[in-house]
C-alpha cells in the first residue's frame, strides 16, 4: 500500500509568501524609514538570515529523508560556502582587486 501525496504543495506557498513579504520588509525599512544606516543594515541582515531558514526549510528539504532530524554536516558547509562567498566578494571588492 502506497502512501502517495498528491496535494497542493502549501509548504512552497507559504515559503515563497514569507520569503516575498521578507524582501518588501527589507526594502520597505530601506527606503520609508528615518533609521540609521546602522540600524537599517542589521535589520536587513536579520531579515536576510530568517528568510534563508525559511528557504532551507520550506524549499531546501533539510528535515526529510532523515526521519525529520536536521543534516547538520550539510547546514554547516553551506553556512561555510556562504561565508566563502559573502566575505570574498568583500575582499576583492574594497582591496583594489575588482576591474575598473
Amino acid at each position: 500500500m502506497s502512501t502517495h501525496k498528491s496535494s497542493f504543495p502549501w509548504n512552497h506557498l507559504v515559503g515563497f509568501i514569507l520569503s516575498i513579504a521578507l524582501t518588501l520588509l527589507a526594502v520597505f525599512i530601506k527606503f520609508k524609514t528615518d533609521f540609521s544606516d546602522t540600524v537599517i543594515l542589521w535589520t536587513i541582515g536579520t531579515l536576510a538570515i530568517f528568510q534563508a531558514l525559511i528557504q532551507l526549510f520550506m524549499f531546501m528539504h533539510v528535515t526529510e529523508g532523515n526521519e525529520g532530524k536536521i543534516n547538520v554536516i550539510n547546514i554547516i558547509y553551506s553556512v561555510f560556502l556562504a561565508l566563502v562567498i559573502v566575505f570574498g566578494s568583500i575582499w576583492v571588492l574594497t582591496t583594489g582587486h575588482a576591474a575598473h
